[in-house]
């Protein structure tokens, strides 16, 4: 089993420019492979594979006008050449959008490190050549400062390993391997429904709220809110006929309102580990979830925003790969399965039942429950029903 550990980094200002530069060579690598790939198709000709498109950068590196690409790791351009023919391939096996080129831009600033090369200490990353030169004093330049000391083990067997920029912050993912777990759960399956009013509402009574209703988030999106205020007020007056003039007050301002926006973010997606992590410690036999309409949810403007905040998907993702970490059964639900119309007594489906009644009163049994409670012990029960 890989298990994937992302860390921040702490690089001084120099190493913040030599990352950003190793970026810019994968952008153009990855630009080159698909500009060469589209012109060779255009001319009819056979396809050429990752392998021989190497070969031609290689050669290319040769020339005056590119001396500057030895000065960076081969393989931070040969890894960009591998992602833009698959990118293509995928293309024409049906299983992706055509592959735009990279903008400097728009474009997530990433690249790829060696997993051979690349050495971990407890405290530090070590980079491949982002220096050239061989003096032990400059040498300490490919060392870069991990935010969590000991959070990447030493001496592992490592894949993968990618370095991006978010905005803010430099990042670095790797992949280690981890020996399976071979403990079997024996505990009672969990139905879970998720919402808006709540996040989570399980079958075993146990209820997770909606985190964007707490103080602390509120107060955060209010500062947010003004300063996007503040920063249009800002783009209006600096405006020079059509254009609009990007002031270095604007850049600060912009830069203020990013830290708020992935302080945001990560206060949800934190609150997700630990109500997922919650869930699958308890280590139930197995855990329903439904398949939800999220994209025609995304449709209704007076849900949008609130779906948004839920991160449900994200919500499904961590649930997932923890079932799988844990040996433990992920079943979804079909969509139009009746969860919360139908009666966990006696089996009578309400076909009526509208969003606004939060109550579930059976015409038939007279049974009165929490829709949303009576739901998550619906998808329990459906793994019996569907077996």
């Amino acid at each position: 089993m890989i298990k994937t550990i992302k860390v921040m980094l702490c690089p001084n200002n120099k190493q913040k420019t030599k990352l950003f530069a190793c970026a810019g060579l994968a952008r153009f690598a990855y630009n080159w492979a698909l500009g060469y790939e589209k012109k060779n198709y255009e001319s009819r000709n056979k396809f050429i594979s990752d392998c021989d498109l190497r070969k031609i950068f290689t050669v290319l590196k040769s020339e005056k006008e590119y001396q500057w690409l030895n000065d960076y790791s081969n393989n931070i351009p040969k890894q960009a050449i591998k992602d833009a023919v698959r990118a293509y391939q995928n293309f024409f096996k049906g299983i992706s959008e055509y592959p735009k080129f990279k903008s400097r831009r728009k474009s997530k600033p990433s690249f790829y490190a060696d997993p051979c090369k690349i050495q971990f200490t407890k405290t530090h990353v070590k980079l491949e050549k982002l220096t050239t030169s061989k003096k032990k004093n400059k040498q300490k330049f490919n060392s870069i400062k991990l935010a969590e000391p000991d959070r990447i083990p030493v001496n592992a067997k490592y894949s993968n390993p990618r370095i991006t920029f978010d905005g803010l912050n430099w990042w670095i993912s790797v992949g280690i391997e981890s020996g399976e777990n071979t403990e079997q759960p024996t505990n009672q399956g969990i139905g879970i429904d998720i919402g808006i009013k709540d996040l989570a509402i399980c079958s075993d009574t146990n209820v997770y709220k909606n985190i964007n209703k707490t103080t602390k988030i509120r107060k955060l999106k209010k500062k947010k809110r003004r300063l996007q205020r503040r920063i249009s007020r800002k783009y209006s007056k600096n405006k020079k006929g059509e254009c609009y003039c990007k002031t270095r007050n604007i850049v600060k301002s912009e830069k203020r309102l990013l830290k708020i926006t992935h302080r945001l973010t990560d206060i949800r997606h934190n609150y997700l580990h630990q109500t997922t992590s919650e869930i699958v410690n308890r280590k139930p036999k197995f855990i329903v979830l439904e398949d939800l309409n999220v994209t025609g949810m995304m449709k209704n403007r007076h849900l949008a925003k609130a779906v948004q905040e839920q991160c449900f998907y994200e919500f499904y993702r961590q649930i997932q790969y923890k079932c799988n970490w844990h040996n433990i059964e992920f079943v979804t639900a079909a969509r139009f399965y009746p969860s919360s119309k139908l009666c966990s007594c006696c089996g009578y489906v309400k076909k009526d039942l509208k969003l606004s009644e939060r109550v579930y009163i059976c015409p038939e049994c007279h049974n009165v429950i929490d829709r949303d409670f009576q739901a998550s012990v619906n998808l329990m029960r459906y793994k019996e029903l569907t077996a």
